[in-house]
C-alpha cells in the first residue's frame, strides 16, 4: 500500500515540477528571488527534454509500482502521462524540437524583462 501511495506522490510531485519548469518564468515576474529555483529546475528539464533522457523520478516511480504489484509502464513520465493529455495525435520529433525552442524563448524574454524592469528600478 505504502509503495502505491509512494508511486502516485511521485507522480504529482513530477506534475508539479514540470508545471514549474514550464510556467516558473511567470512567477518570477512576481516573486524574482524564486529565479534561483527556477532558473536550475529550468535548465534541467530542458536538457532532459532536448537530450532525450529520463528524469530520475520516473526510475523511482516505476520501482514503487513494481513493489505495489503493479505491472510497470514502458517509456518515462512524459510519454505515459502528460503526451497523452498535451500533445496532439501525430506529434513529430521536429515538431516537439520546435515546441522545446518556444519554451526556452519564452523563459528568455521574461527573464529579459525581469532584468531590464530590475535595472530601471536600480537607477
Amino acid at each position: 500500500m505504502f509503495a502505491r501511495i509512494a508511486a502516485d506522490a511521485l507522480v504529482l510531485v513530477h506534475l508539479v515540477f514540470i508545471l514549474f519548469v514550464l510556467f516558473g518564468a511567470w512567477l518570477v515576474l512576481r516573486w524574482r528571488r524564486l529565479a534561483w529555483l527556477h532558473v536550475p529546475a529550468f535548465l534541467w528539464g530542458a536538457a532532459i527534454e532536448f537530450l532525450g533522457a529520463v528524469c530520475p523520478l520516473t526510475p523511482l516511480e516505476l520501482r514503487f509500482r513494481q513493489i505495489a504489484g503493479e505491472t510497470p509502464y514502458s517509456g518515462g513520465f512524459v510519454n505515459h502521462y502528460i503526451m497523452p493529455l498535451i500533445y496532439p495525435a501525430g506529434l513529430t520529433p521536429s515538431i516537439q524540437l520546435w515546441l522545446g525552442v518556444f519554451v526556452v524563448v519564452l523563459n528568455a524574454a521574461i527573464y529579459g524583462y525581469v532584468m531590464v524592469r530590475a535595472r530601471r528600478r536600480s537607477t
